[in-house]
């Protein structure tokens, strides 16, 4: 539980970034927040859920980013301060509303939270969010350290309610998820009745209908709120400069490489000779206070995850200062100095300030690195691949679904996207996924290859899907494959959640974020609706998928399979076995009996490993979740399963 409702003021307490978050929005009085789930971003409308009844505020987990974003604005709208929270790729999805919402404006506050994640910790790249404030013309805030990240929130509100315009606040994975102390402040009592006026004249932005043409009048409107974001913040104390007066280096930088900066200048002892101007707005950047560091300095230093954002908008600034008649040296991601992807950290800057300062530094014992690559890539660590947990029905899935394709004989192939499931790309899948792109991509990727068919493609094409991308993003390309009769199975793999950020309840779920009972969406019952011919199996009944999934997949027109069973770990099912399973070494004879240990080699339960005396498979009664399939599979029913007791 998190609980960060019940803090007193002035109370101290350690938590997660993305708790402070959570608690900032509380403490400024906010009344609606959304999100879709998305690993770094998840724990703040978790938070959120979890104090709702506490703060009367309403909480919801929408069915994608772009939904999330329309419904916190029309919570704006009606003049209520309203936050959405999304990932990095969600922008994506929400950004043709946004561009719109960027140009009609809000009432009362909004906020955007997006959390990044450089080095692609827990996502499929590492794409980040910050070009898209500068791209709409919105203020771009980023706090550096856990206070900040709560105290910001309050900022960001007065700023949105000034402009009549959303702001974007940017994390990262490394200040979402690290954790640090945070010092609670009152809570505003900032809620009021929810109104939304629009019978006024059609350009007033507190009583008119909102929209975001006239296009020419509304981007004038834009360039005079970045212009007042400027004026804002040019009193305001949230970009600091830390350092002697006369820096021979000036580093400029942001978000959690602040903290990387001021721990590599302590370490080189480069205290009297560096400074650090940290920049907390980094959109429209400040130009006053910059200019000031052009006239401090000769050389300046960019730190930044990922990509050269704040150091191309510097030199910008430098080029359009005719009157600044010096040269100043620039080092960062252009110079080589910083890594152009990836993460930075306290080494990256130490090495980068002792090249510039032409300093020796080694952090660690040569040898001692040498041994760790040597130790890395030798036999004395067990390689551990990606692979599905114990009794994931996605590992069964693809077991049916691989048999599948080659009984067919077509040179068939299956299109997927992101999702627990995307390990249907690697071994522990079957190497059986052909294509992997953006949530609910492989449904109208093997739409548009269906669609060759008039022209003599004949190769059975797949798609895979999860039951929450399905509610994402996986119906519109599923209405036009059937629309445009492309010839294609899609394959629903319904593990009852949105599993891998943290089983997240999605509309057929029947709860929503809060915890309250709402009304479950059936996927069969859309899939009929849309045109599909809709199947609904569970992956662990062998027998029938064997024999279903072959014949469905050869039928023209659009087919749609649901292999609808929970994840191991989902609450319905986690500490509870269906079966408990043994092995009859009578039977079992290991690489003598004719399958070659199929069990170990092939299907890969981590539950199931080869014992290295006797060669033979074993169980490890620790992992195994019981449910069975590995018994369905053993050639020589060497493997057997009883009914589990489950307390």
């Amino acid at each position: 539980m998190y609980s960060i409702s019940d803090m007193k003021p002035s109370e101290k307490k350690l938590m997660m970034g993305n708790l402070a978050f959570a608690r900032g929005i509380i403490e400024a009085g906010a009344s609606f927040a959304s999100g879709y789930p998305g690993t770094p971003s998840s724990e703040i409308i978790e938070a959120l859920a979890q104090n709702a009844s506490k703060t009367g505020m309403y909480v919801e987990w929408s069915i994608n980013e772009k939904t999330a974003l329309e419904t916190a604005a029309a919570a704006s709208f009606a003049n209520q301060r309203s936050v959405c929270v999304m990932k990095q790729n969600g922008v994506n999805v929400a950004s043709d509303f946004l561009l719109h919402l960027s140009y009609s404006g809000t009432r009362g506050g909004l906020i955007l939270i997006v959390c990044d994640d450089p080095g692609a910790l827990s996502s499929v790249n590492e794409g980040e969010s910050r070009h898209f404030a500068k791209m709409l013309e919105i203020p771009l805030l980023e706090p550096s350290d856990f206070q900040e990240a709560k105290d910001i929130v309050k900022q960001a509100f007065e700023l949105s309610e000034h402009l009549k315009s959303i702001v974007m606040i940017r994390s990262v994975t490394r200040l979402s998820h690290a954790s640090g102390i945070v010092e609670a402040k009152d809570s505003l009592n900032h809620k009021t009745d929810p109104y939304f006026h629009h019978s006024g004249f059609i350009l007033d932005p507190e009583t008119g209908p909102i929209m975001s043409t006239p296009v020419t009048y509304r981007h004038q409107l834009m360039e005079k709120r970045m212009e007042e974001c400027q004026s804002f913040f040019n009193d305001s104390k949230i970009n600091r400069y830390f350092g002697p007066e006369d820096p021979e280096l000036v580093i400029i930088t942001s978000s959690v490489d602040f903290l990387y900066s001021m721990e590599a200048i302590q370490e080189l002892g480069l205290e009297n000779k560096t400074g650090i101007l940290k920049l907390v707005l980094t959109n429209p950047l400040p130009e006053k206070l910059i200019n000031q560091f052009f006239l401090k300095t000769d050389s300046i230093l960019f730190t930044e995850q990922v990509l050269p954002f704040i150091e191309e908008g510097v030199k910008n600034i430098y080029a359009d200062n005719y009157n600044l008649d010096k040269k100043i040296k620039f080092y960062g991601k252009k110079s080589g100095h910083i890594p152009q992807t990836g993460e930075t950290d306290t080494n990256i800057i130490i090495n980068a300030l002792s090249k510039i300062f032409d300093l020796k530094y080694s952090n660690s014992d040569e040898n001692y690195d040498k041994k760790v690559i040597e130790t890395a890539f030798s036999n004395v660590t067990p390689g551990r691949e990606m692979t599905f947990c114990p009794g994931c029905p996605h590992r069964a899935s693809y077991f049916h679904l691989n048999n599948a394709i080659k009984l067919d004989n077509s040179d068939g192939f299956i299109c997927g996207d992101i999702g627990c499931y995307t390990l249907g790309m690697l071994p522990s899948g079957y190497s059986t996924l052909k294509t992997i792109h953006s949530m609910g991509s492989g449904t109208g990727i093997a739409s548009g290859f269906g669609s060759l068919k008039k022209y003599g493609f004949n190769q059975t094409v797949l798609s895979v899907c999860g039951d929450s991308t399905f509610f994402h993003s996986g119906i519109p390309p599923l209405i036009n494959a059937v629309h445009n009769q492309s010839s294609l199975t899609m394959i629903i793999l319904d593990n009852s959640g949105t599993a891998m950020t943290g089983f997240q309840p999605h509309p057929g779920e029947k709860n929503t974020a809060c915890g309250c009972e709402g009304m479950p969406v059936m996927i069969e019952e859309i899939c009929r609706a849309c045109g599909a011919k809709t199947h609904v199996l569970d992956p662990f009944n062998y027998d029938e998928c064997q024999q279903k999934i072959p014949e469905i997949i050869t039928q023209d027109n659009v087919n749609v399979i649901i292999l609808k069973h929970p994840c191991a770990l989902s609450p319905q099912r986690k500490n509870k076995k269906y079966y408990e399973i043994e092995i009859d070494h009578d039977k079992c004879l290991g690489n003598k009996c004719g399958c070659f240990n199929f069990c170990t080699k092939i299907f890969k339960c981590p539950a199931l490993y080869l014992n290295t005396v006797t060669k033979k498979p074993e169980i490890d009664k620790t992992l195994c979740a019981g449910c069975g399939f590995c018994a369905d599979i053993c050639f020589h029913n060497a493997i057997i399963k009883k009914a589990a007791v489950n307390e």
